[in-house]
């Protein structure tokens, strides 16, 4: 039989499948050995960045802190140290290598977080959220752009979904712990919220140190990896259609979408800290318990991790990850314009909608799913035009300037809440910048289109 009437076994539909197979499988056998990980140390990340918020309760009264210093000093972790360190610290993450500069960033941090129990009065609180912005800089968009050099584009949504699910996961952990730990006040001569930063923030240190220890900096440095499945990685990321690797710094800061992408985060990022700071005080006016509003913030932030792996598997499947974006910023602005509305009471027409406290809090709960789904599909776009040092340089970049929101949105509710005497107005301006962040993004997607 003539060799030549047998198609090549790579052309097969057969082989075809095997080959899709086999890839699926390394990087599924990558997920499992990283992610587990890296979610991990971002809980803590999470948790040490907004237990403030919990820690609030009981610490503003205890130091003497006003809800506008209070909302200053959580916005300050964002400020300076950490803005300004956010490229330095990628650069330097792109030129040692991964494995210890996130080490070295995480048990930077966890010091820091557990040194916060030492504040007195505005000024130390003050002192300690600017230290631990700046150790916690770069942590992010280093481990965002880390995942981009081991994962294509197609699995690129649900990997950053599985590790950004880690901030609402920190939220429905840490809501019950913190409410617990600010019931062991007196314990050992500490007030509840020194517990709380004490035992929230050491844990960081030791991931760090075992992150030293277990995180490969590259696929090709992976032992659990054999030749073959470097080789399909390998393929796989040369293979994308990416542009080719920049190796100046410079270009990725003229590019227009990326400083379209830094407002973007920016505005769902003034909603996002300015919710999280201050969310258990607002449930406070519901004259729950420090424990009950634990487990009522925990639900709320429960139903935004369901949302946020929901909608980056739709979208990893339909695909539009621009539209879905400005659609998840404006889902969070009608949830935050609604949690007043239902706060208060309302009538359209003839139908009366009455107040309600726990509608109130429903409608919190879906400016939250809200915000989150915009983070998790969020971080999947810039490496569709960046790559090389300007990827790590841009998503740095835009890290830095869009995270300037969480020094607005904490700064801005805490005023606004000593102005008016209410949480409400915080709420509307809120709203607004996740109003305007929805349309920044369609704007990238017309941009994109032309």
């Amino acid at each position: 039989m003539s060799s030549s009437t047998t198609p090549p076994l790579a052309s097969t539909p057969l082989a075809v499948d095997a080959k899709a197979a086999a890839e699926r499988e390394v990087f599924a056998k990558i997920g499992w050995r990283l992610m587990p990980l890296l979610t991990t140390a971002y809980i803590l990340n999470y948790l040490d960045r907004t237990n403030v918020s919990f820690a609030a309760l009981t610490m503003n009264q205890s130091i003497g802190l006003t809800a506008t210093q209070f909302g200053l000093g959580s916005g300050l972790f964002f400020f300076l140290g950490y803005c300004f360190l956010e490229v330095p610290s990628n650069v330097a993450l792109y030129r040692f290598g991964p494995r210890r500069w996130l080490s070295r960033i995480m048990i930077s941090w966890g010091l820091v977080s557990a040194a916060m129990a030492l504040a007195v009065g505005p000024h130390s609180f003050y002192t300690f959220r600017l230290l631990l912005g700046a150790a916690e800089a770069g942590f992010f968009p280093g481990v965002a752009f880390y995942l981009a050099t081991w994962f294509p584009g197609e699995y690129r949504t649900r990997i950053i979904a599985w590790f950004m699910v880690a901030i609402p996961i920190s939220s429905v952990i840490g809501g019950p712990v913190s409410g617990f730990l600010l019931a062991l006040d007196g314990a050992l001569g500490l007030a509840g919220w020194q517990w709380l930063f004490i035992v929230e923030g050491l844990p960081a240190v030791i991931v760090g140190i075992v992150l030293f220890s277990y995180l490969p900096d590259r696929p090709e440095d992976a032992a659990w990896l054999s030749d073959d499945e470097r080789r399909i990685v390998r393929e796989r990321l040369e293979a994308e259609r990416r542009p080719k690797e920049v190796k100046r710094l410079a270009l990725a800061f003229r590019d227009v979408r990326v400083l379209i992408l830094a407002g973007v985060q920016f505005g769902f990022l003034v909603g996002s800290y300015g919710i999280g700071i201050f969310l258990p005080q607002i449930l406070d006016t519901g004259r729950l318990t420090d424990i009950q509003i634990g487990f009522v913030t925990s639900g709320c932030y429960a139903a935004a991790s369901v949302t946020m792996i929901v909608w980056a598997s739709r979208v990893d499947r339909r695909g539009n990850k621009v539209g879905n974006l400005s659609a998840a910023c404006a889902v969070a602005a009608v949830g935050f314009v609604c949690s007043i509305l239902f706060a208060g009471g309302f009538q359209v027409g003839p139908i009366v909608f009455p107040g309600s406290f726990w509608f109130s809090v429903f409608w919190i709960m879906v400016a939250v799913s809200g915000v989150n789904a915009a983070r998790a599909l969020f971080w999947t776009i810039p490496p569709r035009f960046l790559s090389g040092l300007a990827m790590a340089g841009g998503l740095a970049f835009i890290n830095s300037i869009g995270t300037m929101g969480g020094f607005v949105g904490p700064t801005i509710m805490g005023w606004l809440r000593d102005q008016t005497g209410s949480f409400q107005v915080g709420q509307m301006a809120l709203g607004g910048f996740l109003l305007a962040a929805s349309l920044l993004a369609w704007s990238l997607k017309r941009l994109e289109a032309e």
